[in-house]
């Protein structure tokens, strides 16, 4: 029994270790921008496939993607204006800081001029 549990720990160990090298490996790699904007773009993508888009306006998935195709280095311009953006919009927030990103770094912002048009339609 003790050599059982010897050999599940040992298992779970280097699983572990394991693990954190392909980590280490990756982020060697490539730059820490790189792997964040891999992981936002991945975190996005599994988003859209379990909600879907319905409730995204064509603008705020058009600027979301101008985002990602700049390696997520455009300025932040995409402007939730709708209940369901707004939700993937926090959604991708949380997701953002789970890939161990700062909650600054999706690009989402409304800008003054934004809200003004918003409120006098």
């Amino acid at each position: 029994m003790k050599t059982i549990a010897g050999v599940a720990v040992w298992l779970i160990v280097s699983a572990l270790g394991g693990g954190s090298s392909a980590v280490a490996q990756e982020i060697q790699s490539k730059s820490w921008p790189e792997v964040k904007c891999e992981r936002y773009s991945k975190a996005w993508a599994e988003a859209l496939a379990r909600r879907g888009t319905r409730g995204l306006s064509q603008e705020f998935i058009e600027r979301h993607d101008a985002f990602l195709a700049s390696g997520c280095t455009a300025r932040a311009d995409v402007c939730p204006r709708s209940a369901e953006e707004l939700d993937m919009a926090n959604i991708m927030v949380v997701a953002a800081m789970n890939a161990g990103t700062a909650s600054t770094f999706p690009p989402f912002f409304c800008r003054k001029s934004s809200l003004r048009d918003l409120a006098a339609t």
